[in-house]
Order: structure tokens, then sequence, then C-alpha cells
């Protein structure tokens, strides 16, 4: 596991295959729930040849089941966000410095070095709750911006509002505001702020119960007309996630190398078809080396090329949680 590690960041179009199935052949031994998994399926791993003969394992396990690769003792564990009296999904995490190291190098691919930044985050549902990976991420991003303007805000959203126009008034480093999306659109109705091109503005998580439910289309045109933004930008990730795909504004998410998006059919979850118009997300993330790397979420989408999907929704009936829970 340390050498497939240490290697995560070598994976590329041309290496994803075959690293995918040397981390399926290992975790199907070693990860103990999987291979139950497997077992109880009828399934023998070295009868697996394809990608798409794969099996995913439900998100759901995560809420009832410890999910790991190995004997080891986690050295913290992500709690999904959820709303009241939910239960909640837990990702057990063997190495936190690895975390960070991830989501780092993801940042830095789409969006570059966070000390170009002055990172304000909105996430007040996150730190309630506490044992966030969301909030793992954010703070080690703001901690990376090396700027004492960077920071947390939870319920003065006032002061948000006026270290935004005084960071405005003021030429200089570029500006992302993280929020939840429920958050932001609270604060959108209190307060009318020009942004202009000089914020970027960036949502995640959804309603978490707090509003009605809105498709992404409508939700991003009230955010861009009340802070005079040309597009609002969107993350993906979710607790049993390692990594994040980042959306820049037109609703089209993209993948680190080491993860992958397939598609399946809703009324047959083992049948994997990637040209399907739409269906349900299954997701190949290499990064959840010492958890499971092959997950069937409960979110629909679609697959629009190498390394990009779009989000649709959910599946009727699943838990509303995790991240992006906005209809397109």
């Amino acid at each position: 596991m340390k050498s497939f590690k240490d290697k995560i960041h070598l994976i590329n179009r041309d290496t994803f295959k075959t690293a995918a199935f040397d981390l399926f052949r290992f975790q199907a031994v070693h990860n103990e729930l999987y291979a139950r998994y497997l077992k109880s399926l009828g399934l023998d791993p070295s009868q697996i040849t394809g990608i798409e003969q794969i099996p995913f394992l439900p998100i759901s396990f995560f809420k009832r089941r410890v999910v790991k690769t190995g004997n080891w003792k986690e050295e913290d564990v992500f709690l999904s966000s959820g709303t009241s009296g939910m239960e909640v999904s837990r990702h057990y995490v063997e190495d936190i410095d690895f975390y960070d190291h991830i989501t780092t190098r993801i940042f830095r691919s789409f969006y570059g070095d966070p000390s170009d930044y002055v990172i304000l985050a909105l996430l007040p549902s996150y730190l309630e709750r506490g044992h966030s990976s969301l909030v793992r991420m954010t703070d080690r991003l703001i901690r990376q911006t090396g700027s004492e303007d960077s920071g947390f805000f939870l319920r003065n959203e006032g002061e948000l509002i006026n270290k935004l126009k005084n960071l405005l008034s003021v030429p200089g480093r570029k500006i992302l505001l993280f929020g939840v999306t429920y958050a932001l659109l609270d604060l959108a109705e209190k307060y009318d702020v020009n942004l202009g091109d000089g914020a970027i503005i960036m949502e995640t998580g959804g309603m978490k119960g707090r509003r009605e439910e809105l498709i992404r289309r409508d939700v991003h045109e009230r955010l861009c007309r009340s802070f005079h933004v040309p597009v609002i930008h969107s993350e993906y990730g979710m607790t049993e996630l390692m990594s994040q795909a980042y959306s820049k504004g037109e609703g089209i998410y993209r993948t680190p190398p080491w993860m992958k998006i397939y598609t399946r059919e809703i009324n047959d979850p083992f049948c994997i078809d990637n040209s399907l118009s739409y269906g349900v997300i299954n997701v190949i993330d290499l990064a959840n080396i010492h958890s499971c790397a092959f997950i069937a979420t409960d979110d629909l989408g679609s697959v629009k090329g190498e390394n990009t999907f779009e989000i649709l929704g959910r599946m009727d009936n699943s838990d509303t949680r995790g991240c992006n829970l906005l209809l397109n």
C-alpha cells in the first residue's frame, strides 16, 4: 500500500486501468468487508478481466460497517454531514497527511497555488458537526494561503461581507469564497455585493434540509445575480472519498487522473454503461487505498468524456447527504 501511495501521482489515462486492477485484486483479498461482499455475489476476483466487471461497494455500507483495507489504527474518522437524526457515514483514515497531500495536489492542479488566494469559508453545518473531511481540506488550504484575511465564518455573516468589501477595495491576491450551497443562498438574500471578476464563488454540499431543493441552474443564477459574478464554481466530494472533482462554472466536473466516474443502469446495479444518457454514479477513487476504491453512490449523472462528468440529482428514496445534492 505504501508503494501504491507513493506512485499515485504518476497515474494517467494510459496506466489507470492497470493501477485499478492492481488495487482491486489487493482490496478483494485484504478488505474484509469488500471480500465478503464479493463472496456474497458469488464472484471470483481472479475471473474479473474488465473494469466494467468490478463490483462497486454500495455507499450505504459506510454507515453500518467498518470499511478498511488491512489492519491498522485510524488517525482520524471523517463523518458525513447529513441532517439531524440521520445515520452518518464513517470514513476511517489511516494517514491524515496523505489526505492533506491529495486534496492540496488536486486543488493546485485546477486552481494553482493556494498562496495566490485569500480563502473565505462559509461552512456552518460542517463546522457544527465536526470531523468533516470538507473542513479538514478547507482548513489546510486556508493555512497554505499564508494570509491573516483567510478563515472560516460561522454566524458572523456581516464580518464576512465587510471582509469581502475590504479585500475588493485593494488590488492584490485572488479571492475564493467557498461555501455550502444553502448558506451562500442565505447570504445572497441578505446582502448585495458586486464581486465582479474579483472573486470566485464555489458552492458545495447542497441544502442539507435547510432549504427547498432547487435545480442547479436556478441556484447559480441567484448567486450570480446577487454577487454580480459571471459564473459559480462547484466542488464534488464526499466523506467516503479521498479525492474531489471541480467545476469551473459550466456544470461539468473534472477529476484528477486517479479518479474516474462510471454510470450504471438505475434498475440494474451491476450493469455499467457510460453511453447512458444518465445513470447512477459509480466512482473509482484510487486514493482510497486503505478504504475501498470502488464505490456505488446514490447520485444521478452522466459521463461527458475523459475525466469529465455531470451531476443531475439523486436517486429516489436515497438519504439527503454528502456534497452536491442539487438537481441540474
